[in-house]
């Protein structure tokens, strides 16, 4: 039995490795084994130096985040805060997980019987019972300057050795002579922490901030996984590294709105969403394609020809191109509310909910009056306080789109 299992593991894991899937014709596993020069060249191996290096950046957050991002967060007058617990109540409760949060004023008023309490009661126990589930403003905030202070180092640390690489200039360069590529210290350290970043971002989603496109986000992060991966083990790291630096550069200017958002400096996040909006729709609808896909799909075409992981390569770019566009498209949206309006309504690549106890009572009263629900449920953060939320929910405007991280920020996903 023992025998027959390694056998079968033996073969999964050849079939997994296949060099005639992975590599180009004429070359093997075993002439990427020799030491070349710097680091040699990428093994799979060195992937798995990322899990322990991505508990370190968890831990490294963590502690960010309560002696750096805090006090920084109670000093722009952020306050540490939580919503008050409401009373328990079993039949209430019930209702609110199983049924709706925004009872109609029929079910009101007939919880209030069931109760004995008054309708005014009732509808104080559902918005409480809301504001509860709700993310404090500082905990949004510290997740915020965690990831600026991240992307701002590594998009500085990557265009600094970058800038003197003949092949960050000249994209052909990063088919010459290929797989046989020596991996750099420089670019050693900085792929495998991207990776270790990525797959903490990866985890930490199911405890941060919960954004409206949870599962959009899910599948970016994994495609940036995959590439990253996949485009060290085969040593296409040199186009890797062009594609880490491009998707960095607009996402210190997203966390900077956030951040600006949750301090409630109005015209600065207006302007700082407005130059992440230009980045990003530069970077991802424009250099992006124009750079990376033309050197991936063309220039590679010409000079090393297709092979089957190459077909696998370039099909996720362009599933990260797709989301790329998807993603311009709630940003100019945003970007134009912002300019026609003077405010953000919504950050629509990240949260910036709103916790007021003013948008939750606007919304309470839309859903009484049979106004649309995703008027008030879906609005994401708004840069003003609650009474510019409230107005903006009765004219409509807020419609949930959820985290523009995206880092997209994956990368080779990317994404934020």
């Amino acid at each position: 039995m023992a025998t027959a299992a390694a056998e079968t593991l033996g073969l999964l894991w050849g079939w997994l490795w296949s060099e005639s899937f992975w590599l180009p014709q004429n070359v093997s596993w075993a002439d990427l084994e020799g030491p070349g020069d710097g680091y040699g060249y990428p093994r799979a191996q060195h992937v798995l130096s990322v899990f322990p290096l991505a508990v370190c950046i968890f831990s490294v957050r963590m502690l960010f985040e309560r002696f750096i991002a805090k006090p920084c967060a109670l000093r722009v007058g952020i306050e540490d805060s939580a919503f008050c617990k409401v009373e328990p109540n079993d039949i209430l409760e019930k209702v609110f997980v199983s049924v709706t949060k925004y009872p109609d004023e029929k079910r009101l008023k007939g919880l209030s019987k069931q109760l004995d309490w008054s309708v005014r009661k009732v509808q104080c126990w559902f918005r409480h019972r809301r504001n509860q589930d709700k993310t404090p403003t500082l905990t949004k905030f510290c997740e915020s300057m965690w990831r600026f202070t991240y992307y701002s180092c590594i998009f500085c640390y990557g265009i600094r050795f970058l800038w003197s690489m003949p092949w960050f200039w000249d994209t052909r360069q990063c088919w010459y002579n290929y797989p046989y590529q020596p991996l750099s210290r420089e670019l050693y350290y900085y792929y495998l922490t991207q990776l270790a970043f990525y797959w903490s971002l990866m985890f930490s989603q199911f405890i941060d901030v919960k954004r409206k496109d949870f599962l959009m986000m899910f599948i970016h992060h994994t495609i940036g996984i995959v590439l990253t991966t996949f485009s060290y083990v085969n040593n296409m790291v040199r186009v890797g590294a062009i594609i880490f630096c491009l998707h960095d550069f607009a996402d210190p200017f997203l966390e900077a709105a956030k951040m600006a958002n949750y301090a409630r400096c109005e015209r600065l996040c207006i302007a700082l969403f407005v130059i992440f909006a230009a980045a990003f729709i530069v970077t991802r609808l424009a250099i992006f394609p124009l750079w990376i896909l033309n050197t991936t799909l063309f220039e590679s075409w010409e000079i090393i020809g297709p092979y089957p992981s190459w077909w696998l390569f370039n099909a996720l770019l362009l599933i990260l191109q797709v989301l790329h566009a998807i993603w311009s498209y709630l940003i100019v949206r945003t970007a134009s509310k912002a300019l026609n309006r003077g405010k953000v309504s919504k950050d629509d690549r990240s949260d910036v909910e709103s916790s007021s106890e003013e948008e939750d009572e606007t919304t309470h009263k839309n859903h009484l009056s049979g106004s649309s629900s995703s008027n008030g449920a879906n609005c994401m953060n708004g840069c003003m306080g609650g009474s510019h939320l409230a107005e903006e929910q009765e004219r409509g405007i807020c419609k949930a789109t959820g985290n523009l991280h995206f880092r997209a920020s994956p990368h080779l996903h990317s994404c934020n």
